[in-house]
């Protein structure tokens, strides 16, 4: 699907706050609110936009500890099997099936090295894992939370 300037200037509006009225974004982008809630509806009825949710900052409700935790997982492993199992793990705020020597990534926060070390344990005991490698995050350099736009290149 393509989108036009205006449906890519509505869906950062809405990943900046998935809480913004139609008016407020429709003042950001030059459309009167009923405009945009046609766009918007349109987005969510071919899929682009499933859903509104709240981000929470982990820092602040006291999850301070974040790492990356690789999975190597067991042959005849689906990813559908990892999802249903990790999603389990509130600890656990993104997972992706990758290239390379594992099979998949976990983003884990926690509110301390114990925390960690227990999700760790109980992570590494599910049926489908043969081992994990973990990497503890010293401190974030850059974290966005846009999409770029399809249209722009990399600089370099």
């Amino acid at each position: 699907m393509t989108l036009d300037a205006l449906d890519e200037q509505i869906i950062r509006v809405l990943m900046a706050d998935g809480r913004a009225s139609y008016g407020a974004i429709g003042a950001k982008v030059s459309l009167s609110a009923p405009a945009v809630k046609r766009r918007v509806d349109r987005l969510r009825a071919r899929g682009v936009v499933t859903g509104f949710t709240v981000r929470v900052e982990p820092a602040e409700i006291g999850w301070s500890t974040e790492a990356y935790v690789e999975l190597f997982c067991n042959p005849r492993t689906t990813s559908e099997d990892i999802a249903r199992r990790v999603q389990t793990y509130p600890e656990v705020v993104e997972a992706f099936m990758v290239t390379g020597d594992a099979d998949a990534l976990l983003h884990v926060f926690a509110g301390s090295m114990q925390h960690f070390e227990r999700v760790l344990t109980a992570i590494s005991a599910e049926p489908f894992v043969a081992r994990t490698r973990s990497v503890l995050v010293l401190s974030p350099l850059l974290r966005r939370v846009q999409a770029p736009r399809t249209d722009e290149g990399a600089t370099g």
